[in-house]
């Protein structure tokens, strides 16, 4: 994987413009998170599945940009908490693995035991 250096990249982008590693602010970048995932909801809210699939494609540029938005500021939050973004997704790809069994998912469809799907999670 290639994270730790788009991490790098990150940490860099932010250094050069004197944000230093500062802690305090990962709450206002928690909020930016979710404001982000807000804009993307409000694309497709109250939408049917079959015009959620048009706007996917009308909208592509933005859902990119929304994309490209969560990740700039998850690496962010990595870097200020000294988390090694790649071992922190590969340590969750290891517990999905156990947690949503490829046949079991084959059969449910998905993770959420309370619509009748399937969640090993201990």
């Amino acid at each position: 994987m290639e994270l730790n250096k788009i991490q790098e990249e990150v940490a860099n982008f932010n250094t050069i413009r004197g944000w230093e590693k500062d802690t305090r602010f990962i709450k206002d970048f928690l909020l930016n998170m979710c404001e982000e995932v807000g804009e993307a909801w409000s694309l497709i809210k109250w939408i049917d599945f079959e015009d959620q699939k048009k706007i996917f494609v009308e909208h592509k540029a933005e859902f990119k940009d929304f994309v490209g938005d969560q990740l700039f500021l998850i690496l962010k939050v990595a870097w200020l908490l000294d988390i090694n973004s790649e071992e922190a997704l590969k340590e969750t790809l290891a517990e999905y693995e156990t947690r949503f069994p490829v046949e079991k998912m084959k059969e449910f469809k998905h993770g959420n035991p309370l619509a009748g799907g399937i969640d090993n999670k201990k």
